[in-house]
This record gives C-alpha cells, sequence and structure tokens, in this order.
C-alpha cells in the first residue's frame, strides 16, 4: 500500500510538471493591460523586453510593449538586432486622430535629428498619412507597429491592417527612438521598455 500511494504521488507530480509545461505563455499585468510573455511574428517567437504606462499629466494614456527576438537592455543592441520586432500599444483613454498625429510628429522631432527626418521625410509623409485614414483610437483599441525584415513597418488597428507597409528599417528605428531614445517622450517608461519592469 506504502508503495503504490508513492507511486501515486510520482505520478501526480509528473502529471502536474507536463501540465505547466503545456500552459500557454504567461500574461503580464502592465497598467490593467494583460500582456503575453511572446508573441509570435513573421514565424518567429519574440519576447516581451519591457512595458509600461504613458501618462500625460496624471492620465493614463496607453500601455506600450516592445518585443525582441531575445531581450536587450541597450538602445544600441535594439537597433543593430537583426529579425522582426513589435511595440504594441493599447489605448487607455480615447485619442483623437489630430492628437495621435501630433504626438507622433511631435516625438520624431524630439528623438531624431535634423538629417535623419530630412532623410526619413517621405517615410515620414506616407506613415502619417495613416492617421488620416483612422478616425481616433478607442480606450481598448491595440495598434501594433511591426517591422518584418522581407517587408517593412506595418500598423494594424485591432488585426487589421492601416496604411502601406513602409519599407526602411531606419524609419522603424526612429519610430523606436520615440519611446527608447537619447531623448524619449518619458524617461521612466523608457526603462520600463528596456527591460526594468519594477
Amino acid at each position: 500500500m506504502q508503495i503504490s500511494t508513492s507511486r501515486l504521488i510520482r505520478s501526480l507530480a509528473a502529471a502536474c510538471v507536463c501540465g505547466a509545461l503545456a500552459q500557454p505563455a504567461m500574461a503580464v499585468d502592465v497598467g490593467g493591460v494583460k500582456l503575453d510573455d511572446t508573441v509570435q511574428l513573421a514565424s518567429r517567437e519574440l519576447k516581451l523586453n519591457g512595458a509600461g504606462v504613458r501618462y500625460k499629466v496624471i492620465f493614463k494614456v496607453y500601455t506600450i510593449a516592445l518585443y525582441l527576438p531575445e531581450k536587450k537592455t541597450q538602445l544600441a543592441d535594439i537597433l543593430a538586432l537583426p529579425g522582426p520586432r513589435r511595440l504594441e500599444i493599447v489605448m487607455l483613454r480615447d485619442v483623437t486622430s489630430d492628437e495621435l498625429g501630433q504626438a507622433f510628429m511631435q516625438g520624431l522631432k524630439r528623438s531624431s535629428d535634423q538629417a535623419d527626418r530630412t532623410r526619413l521625410l517621405s517615410q515620414t509623409m506616407q506613415f502619417g498619412a495613416m492617421f488620416e485614414m483612422v478616425p481616433g483610437l478607442k480606450k481598448g483599441d491595440i495598434l501594433t507597429v511591426d517591422w518584418l525584415p522581407e517587408e517593412g513597418t506595418l500598423c494594424r488597428l485591432n488585426g487589421k491592417q492601416v496604411g502601406d507597409t513602409v519599407p526602411d528599417l531606419a524609419f522603424y528605428n526612429a519610430l523606436l527612438k520615440i519611446w527608447i531614445g537619447a531623448h524619449p517622450a518619458d524617461t521612466l517608461l523608457r526603462a520600463h521598455l528596456l527591460g526594468d519592469m519594477a
């Protein structure tokens, strides 16, 4: 009887371990938004590098997450990383198309130098045209901004493609710098995106 009980305990323990291994990716709560630890993009598994909440004055505007093929804590390493990348933005309040476009343009101006802005002007105009297609973002909307190595920068709103693909990696890197560059929109948010989740 003692032997069968110990076998039963071992069998249950093994079943629990197998069950735990079969569970889907864990989720992290950031600003009340559940974010997966991993996502699939362009046949690659991307890891959650970091995430945080963007505030304007005292109001939560959105939760943003950065997914990369491997975790990195330095801007230069992220910009040099091959493979797909994802920024996922989950709205925590309503924002008009004008507010979205202005925030984007101000972010690019603050985080990129004049030479980069001039060189990327056509891509910026192409990307900016996207805001004209979107009347605004509502609380709960999910905007993904993906870098796909064979295609370019691709935006989706709630899973539906918005605008055309922008082909230049330098443009995607300029977008990343809005949040993780030397002059980010929010220094605490920058630290969170670079892996300091505390």
